[in-house]
């Protein structure tokens, strides 16, 4: 620092917009869709300070429109990736002694630059690219983004405050230095916010990363990084690439500056990575960090006290915004019998209520496309599936259809099984299974939702009863990183709910908060002795 003691900005949840019919807003961002929609994007690898054309490319296609194609991205060779690599490293040099309030300022400038001109790019590219309806892309591709970069800078201010004590004759202090060697950021496609996060919060404590977003999020991603360029980073200091995983990852875990990993994604493949790097662990200059949020089974359980109309809003919002898509969407549901039939009548009529599946540029949409043809098989074996199994009834949706867009209906299973599969199997889409219980089993329907699932992200409790609600508390203490009473398990808000989960879930190192920024670092411990001894001697000695 040198300079001062620099306050930042006091960081504040940026608000969300309505997109009103006849809002400014909604005309700029549709303006903007139809933008991209009708033109063609071509996305370059960006290594360095070069934007790679390789040549070998792969089109990009709206989820709900897929014959359509909004453009292309470049596919990466191994050589690029050494290249890139090389970039990072050599941009740490100068990166890592940058001081602290010139980084801040980098991505303070790029949250402005989200809420400002950017903002419906982000939004519209989010909308093309992974089918969120406006009101999901604003609270995900522009405010959840922001958020985390504006928060983020704040948690770093916080951190660097945070020294040891000193006695007299002695200064000690501790500098939070950068990883040494570089950082490797893997990101999914259902949230734009995590793509930028990932990446920028291990930048932002003064490393350099290798990002490889998801396919199925390039052209977002792309916009991401004209941001970020649009606000001074560095070149080298975030290199995005594309292309074969498995090579991409083969390369970076076998370099021995490979330095730490910051992932969201499936368990399988977090556990193969964690493998990988534990065998590769002897040629490393340091032992890895290893972040990681993968799945979930979420779940709400319903107390007999729970009102009917609040359980059933959890349920169609917590299950069905954005297609189910989210790590934390309510997948499984416990209701007690007494109050299950009026619970299940009134999400029968909401989602009755949806009109058929289709574009987010049709903004009265509530339900749009799944991300590939991969989720809709997958989603749809479950639910022909279902159909067809004794101990399991569909009475909601059921239906689907990808001859245009990736379509499944919104879609509510009954089962008489607790250990039924859609009750344990992480399914990624608009499907929510229902067991129903006997009131008086309530404490044993408890040790039922803990026991069912590998996974612990999030979970809902509803009702009145207070020593009900506390008994669930209790109950359900390592089964859900995020816990949730009298609301729906979704809708983490940063700097409000840091988000993460344990068990097969992750490494709950909770994005939104320091915590996950302390992964980023390696602290450095200096004392300082003023007056030194001259003599061996201690008083014992006599």
């Amino acid at each position: 620092m040198g300079k001062g003691f620099f306050q930042v900005p006091w960081a504040t949840n940026e608000p969300i917009l309505e997109y009103a019919p006849g809002s400014p807003e909604r005309e700029a961002v549709l303006k903007q869709y139809k933008e991209y929609y009708n033109g063609s994007e071509e996305v370059p690898l960006y290594i360095g300070d070069q934007e790679v054309k390789t040549g070998a490319t792969r089109n990009m296609t709206p989820p709900h429109d897929h014959q359509h194609i909004v453009g292309a991205y470049h596919m990466v060779e191994k050589k690029h990736v050494d290249s890139a690599i090389e970039a990072a490293l050599e941009a740490r040099i100068k990166w890592a002694q940058l001081p602290w309030e010139q980084r801040a300022a980098i991505f303070l400038k790029a949250a402005d630059l989200m809420a400002g001109p950017y903002r419906a790019k982000m939004n519209a590219a989010t909308m093309i690219a992974q089918s969120k309806t406006i009101h999901q892309a604003e609270i995900d591709s522009a405010c959840e983004l922001i958020d985390f970069l504006r928060f983020n800078v704040q948690y770093m201010a916080e951190i660097y405050s945070q020294q040891p004590e000193s006695s007299d004759g002695i200064w000690n202090r501790v500098e939070y230095r950068p990883l040494e060697g570089f950082v490797y950021a893997i990101t999914p496609f259902n949230f734009t916010a995590i793509a930028g996060n990932l990446p920028s919060s291990a930048a932002l404590m003064g490393n350099v990363v290798i990002w490889k977003p998801s396919s199925n999020q390039v052209f977002s991603a792309k916009v991401i990084m004209d941001v970020f360029k649009a606000a001074g980073l560095p070149d080298g200091v975030i290199n995005m690439i594309c292309g074969n995983p498995a090579m991409i990852t083969d390369t970076i875990l076998d370099h021995p500056d490979f330095a730490g990993i910051h992932y969201t994604g499936s368990t399988e493949v977090f556990q193969s990575l964690w493998k990988q790097i534990g065998n590769n662990i002897a040629q490393y200059k340091t032992y890895p960090k290893i972040v990681g949020e993968t799945g979930g089974k979420d779940f709400i359980i319903a107390h007999p006290t729970a009102p009917a109309q609040q359980v059933a809003t959890a349920i169609v919002r917590g299950a069905f915004e954005y297609q189910g898509q989210k790590c934390s969407a309510a997948s499984r549901v416990y209701l007690p019998k007494s109050t299950a039939v009026t619970i299940l009548d009134a999400v029968k009529k909401d989602v009755d209520s949806f009109k058929p599946p289709g574009s987010p540029e049709d903004m009265s949409n509530f339900i749009t496309a799944v991300i590939n043809e991969g989720a809709f098989d997958d989603l749809s074996g479950y639910i022909d599936r279902a159909k067809a199994d004794k101990d399991a009834e569909i009475i909601a949706g059921g239906g689907y259809d990808k001859s245009k867009g990736y379509f499944i209906e919104p879609t509510v299973i009954l089962t008489t099984d607790p250990k039924y599969v859609t009750m344990k199997t992480e399914l990624f889409g608009p499907v929510v299974t229902i067991y129903i219980y006997e009131d008086k089993d309530w404490s044993k329907t408890l040790d039922l939702v803990d026991g069912t699932s590998e996974y612990a992200l999030t979970g809902a409790v509803m009702g009145t009863d207070r020593y009900a609600l506390d008994e669930a508390t209790k109950a359900l203490e390592n089964c859900a990183g995020n816990f949730y009473i009298n609301d729906k398990p979704t809708g983490a808000v940063v700097g409000q709910q840091p988000f993460g989960g344990a068990r097969a879930s992750g490494t709950n190192d909770k994005a939104g908060s320091a915590q996950n920024l302390l992964r980023w670092v390696s602290p450095r411990l200096i004392k300082e002795t003023f007056v030194t001894p001259e003599d061996y001697r201690y008083p014992f000695l006599g």
